[in-house]
C-alpha cells in the first residue's frame, strides 16, 4: 500500500458536479457546516451560570454539558469520516443534520443536568458529520499550498459565528433563558440541512469511494506517517489551549473579575475577532511568503509565551492584574490560534488524497477529546490556575511535538 506521503502527490478529483462554477455555493456551505460547531458551544457559554442556577449544581457539573457535546463531536467523526469515504459525502450530511435538529430540541426540553449532559453527547455525535466531512469536501476539491488558503479564509466566515454567537446569546437572554437557546439551535440545524440538500454537490465520485472496511487499515497508515502525528498533535495542542479558553473563561472573567454576561461576549467576539484576523493575514500573506511548517512553528511558539504570560498572571507571580490584562493575554493567546489551526490541518490533508475523510475524523476526533478532556479540569477551581496550567502543558506538548515528528521531513508545498 502507498505510504500518505506517497498518496500526497495524487491530485485532488473533482465531480462532475463540483465545477468551477459551483464552487462559491460549496464554500458557503462548507462554511455553515464549520461554524456550526462553534454556534452550538458558543451561543450557549453566556448562560452557563443560568443552567446551573436552574438545576442547581455545580459549574463543574454544567461543564460537563460541554464535555459530553465535545466527546460525541470526537466520537461522531471516527465514524462518520470513514464512512463518508464509502458513501460520499452528502447522505452522511443529510442525516447527520436532521439528527442534529432533533437533539436541539431535546435539549431544550431537558428535565435535568443529567439527561441535558447525555442530549448534548447526541448532539455532538450529528454535528461531527459536518466537521468532519467539510475538511474532506476540502481535500476533494483543492490540494497543495490552496488547502492552506481555503481553511484561512473559511476561518473568517466560520470566525463571525464565535464573535456573534455569544453576543447573540446574552441577547437571547434578555427575552428567553438557555432553553429558548437550543431551539435557536435547532432552527439553524434545519438551515443548514437545506443548504446541503440544494446547494451541495456530491464531490467523491463513486469511482473514488473505499468500497469495504470501515477505514481502520488507513487510519493506521496515517499515524505511521511521523508528519501526519506531528500535525494532528499540534492541532490537538491548539484545540486544548481553545477548550481550556472556552470552559474556564465564562467564569474566569464574569465571577473573578466581574464581567457581566454582555461584556464577556463583548471580550469573547474581540478575541475570536482575533483568531480570524490572524487567519486572513495567514491565508493573504503568510503561506504566499513561507513555508506553512515554518508558520506553525510560529504560531506554536506564540501559543506557548501567552500561555506562560496567562499562568504567570493566575498564579500572582506578576502580582494582582485586573480585568484588561487578562483580556490583553488572551486576546493574544486566542489570536495564535489563526496561524495553526487551519494550517495544522492543511499540512495533514495534503499528505493524503486516498483516505481523506478517514484523515479528517482523526484530525477532527483528536482535538475534540482533548477538548472533552481539558473543560472539565480547567473549572477544577476558582482560580483561572487549571486553565493557565493546561494552556501551558498543550502548547508545550504540541510544540516539542511537531518540531520532533516533523524535522526533515516536511511535505511538499507548491505554489
Amino acid at each position: 500500500m502507498p505510504s500518505p506521503a506517497q498518496k500526497a502527490a495524487v491530485p485532488a478529483t473533482d465531480s462532475a458536479s463540483a465545477t468551477s462554477s459551483t464552487r462559491p455555493l460549496i464554500f458557503l456551505v462548507l462554511a455553515a457546516l464549520t461554524a456550526l460547531p462553534s454556534l452550538s458551544s458558543d451561543i450557549y457559554l453566556p448562560a452557563l451560570p443560568d443552567v446551573a442556577g436552574t438545576f442547581t449544581t455545580t459549574a463543574v457539573v454544567v461543564q460537563l454539558t460541554l464535555t459530553s457535546c465535545l466527546i460525541g463531536m470526537a466520537l461522531g467523526q471516527l465514524v462518520v469520516g470513514p464512512l463518508s469515504d464509502r458513501l460520499g459525502r452528502r447522505r452522511p450530511l443529510l442525516a447527520g443534520m436532521a439528527l442534529y435538529t432533533a437533539a436541539s430540541i431535546a435539549c431544550a426540553l431537558a428535565p435535568s443536568a443529567g439527561a441535558l449532559v447525555g442530549l448534548r453527547f447526541v448532539q455532538g455525535v450529528a454535528g461531527a458529520a459536518g466537521i468532519v466531512i467539510a475538511r474532506a469536501i476540502i481535500r476533494d476539491l483543492y490540494q497543495g499550498v490552496k488547502i492552506a488558503q481555503v481553511f484561512s479564509t473559511l476561518m473568517l466566515i466560520s470566525g463571525v459565528a464565535p464573535v456573534v454567537a455569544p453576543l447573540f446569546g446574552a441577547q437571547l437572554l434578555h427575552v428567553t433563558d438557555w432553553r429558548g437557546i437550543f431551539a435557536v439551535l435547532a432552527v439553524l440545524g434545519l438551515v443548514v440541512a437545506a443548504a446541503i440538500a440544494f446547494g451541495l454537490p456530491e464531490t467523491l465520485p463513486a469511482a473514488a469511494r473505499r468500497t469495504r472496511g470501515m477505514g481502520l487499515a488507513q487510519m493506521r497508515g496515517l499515524l505511521a506517517d511521523r508528519v501526519f502525528t506531528g500535525c494532528l498533535i499540534a492541532a490537538g495542542g491548539a484545540f486544548g489551549a481553545f477548550f481550556a479558553y472556552l470552559a474556564a473563561s465564562p467564569f474566569v472573567l464574569q465571577d473573578l473579575y466581574g464581567a457581566s454576561p454582555q461584556t464577556y461576549a463583548l471580550l469573547f467576539g474581540l478575541n475570536a475577532a482575533g483568531m480570524v484576523a490572524t487567519g486572513q493575514l495567514n491565508g493573504r500573506i503568510l503561506v504566499r511568503r513561507f513555508p506553512v511548517h515554518t508558520i506553525v512553528t510560529a504560531g506554536l511558539g506564540l501559543l506557548l509565551l501567552a500561555s506562560l504570560a496567562m499562568l504567570a498572571l493566575a498564579t500572582g507571580l506578576l502580582g494582582h492584574p485586573g480585568l484588561p490584562a487578562v483580556c490583553a493575554v488572551l486576546f493574544l493567546l486566542v489570536s495564535s490560534l489563526g496561524l495553526l489551526i487551519g494550517n495544522a490541518n492543511a499540512l495533514a490533508m495534503n499528505r493524503t488524497a486516498h483516505a481523506a475523510g478517514a484523515a479528517s475524523a482523526l484530525l477532527g476526533s483528536s482535538s475534540f477529546l482533548i477538548g472533552a478532556l481539558v473543560s472539565p479540569l480547567a473549572g477544577l477551581t476558582t482560580s483561572a490556575a487549571p486553565m493557565a496550567l493546561i494552556q501551558t502543558l498543550t502548547a508545550a506538548l504540541a510544540l516539542t511535538c511537531f518540531t520532533t515528528l516533523t524535522r526533515g521531513h516536511h511535505t511538499p508545498e507548491p505554489k
